[in-house]
């Protein structure tokens, strides 16, 4: 009975170190809540400007001869696909569904990943195994910036316009409220036609054409700069759910097991008296 006792009064501080630690991550997730969020809503304004203005020049004529409108032979070209994942783990199913949404989507697929735990999923870097101290390099998706958004932009557009790709997409979670996080594939390149009789709006300069070419770019970068910025705001508030559950689920099991130790430690004390009173009537 001392050892189920000791036993018990072990898990409950076991437990208890536990809820210290879920309850100091979710403080943690709470106070990056309102800065993801609020860099995701103005991330949505940005991006909704920039395809405005793409699908007012896709409407043109003279831009359905862009090399960025251009269908393919996805079986013969690269699918290149940029999977947006957290940096860190304790998040409930956030990494699990985007890794399981790329796994439905069969393979050859060419993968950039954005985020330490896609990197890690992703990539297969031998180095690590023969230098201790060597530090492998990721984009991370806490910290990721516009800059590095179109250099990466920048490159996809070129090898498409050069026909060394076939398609591009991201997988992304998609915020829909803090309780609930969407896995999502978003296309981008090819870039879709504008529907038949439909012509744009307003007179551009120096040529529609020129144009389409010169923001291609940038609308890419800012797609996967926008996305990221969803996906981490998606990755705090699934983290801070999961750890809302967790110190809820810790408090519970400290309840109980507390009730436990109380009964064993009074039916111990019980015992003991009953032994004392047996002998003394001898």
């Amino acid at each position: 009975m001392a050892e189920d006792i000791k036993a018990l009064r072990k898990r409950i501080k076991s437990f208890d170190s536990t809820l210290h630690l879920t309850g100091a991550m979710g403080l943690v997730a709470s106070s990056k809540m309102r800065k993801a969020t609020d860099a995701m809503l103005e991330g949505r304004k940005y991006l909704k400007a920039v395809t405005d203005i793409v699908d007012d020049l896709i409407k043109c004529q003279e831009c359905r001869r862009s090399p960025y409108l251009e269908e393919r032979d996805t079986s013969d070209g690269v699918t290149k696909l940029i999977v947006i994942a957290g940096d860190r783990g304790l998040c409930g199913g956030y990494n699990a569904n985007v890794f399981r949404t790329v796994r439905d989507m069969g393979d050859g697929l060419d993968i950039i990943p954005i985020g330490k735990r896609a990197f890690d999923r992703y990539t297969d870097d031998d180095l690590s195994d023969y230098d201790p101290d060597y530090v492998r390099d990721y984009d991370s998706s806490e910290y990721y910036t516009y800059d590095m958004a179109y250099k990466l932009a920048a490159s996809l557009t070129e090898e498409y316009k050069a026909g060394k790709i076939g398609r591009v997409g991201i997988v992304y979670n998609k915020y829909v409220s803090i309780m609930t996080q969407e896995p999502k594939i978003r296309w981008i390149l090819p870039l879709a036609k504008a529907p038949e009789g439909e012509s744009a709006r307003g007179v551009f300069e120096p040529d529609p054409l020129t144009l389409l070419e010169d923001i291609v770019p940038q609308y890419v970068a800012g797609v996967i700069y926008c996305l990221v910025r969803e996906s981490f705001a998606c990755e705090v508030a699934a983290r801070r759910m999961a750890m809302d559950s967790a110190t809820k689920n810790a408090t519970e099991m400290i309840d109980n097991l507390t009730l436990e130790y109380n009964r064993v430690r009074q039916s111990k004390i019980t015992q003991e008296i009953t032994e004392i009173v047996a002998g003394a009537g001898k």
